[in-house]
């Protein structure tokens, strides 16, 4: 488990375990301008206070299928109910 509150700056594997990608995806997301990173030397780094904006903005697909099977349920249960709020 990675201590985030001690450190300042973060590995892209450190970076990946945290949002449950490959490294090379970190990689991809690097050279995207999806998350900034620092490069000293071959090793790029992530800032810490660029964390909460990566970590909201990252869903991994074990995340997005529990979002859709919430969202499944919650209008198979309540179908009839959001269908009545929908009306006023």
């Amino acid at each position: 488990m990675l201590k985030i509150m001690d450190k300042k700056k973060f590995t892209t594997s450190e970076v990946a375990k945290l949002l449950g990608i490959s490294r090379v995806a970190v990689f991809k997301k690097i050279k995207s301008g999806k998350i900034r990173a620092i490069k000293m030397g071959r090793n790029f780094f992530i800032e810490e206070k660029d964390l909460p904006k990566i970590l909201g903005a990252v869903l991994t697909e074990k995340r997005k299928r529990d979002i859709e099977l919430a969202v499944e349920k919650t209008i198979r249960e309540y179908s009839e109910t959001l269908k009545l709020l929908g009306q006023e």
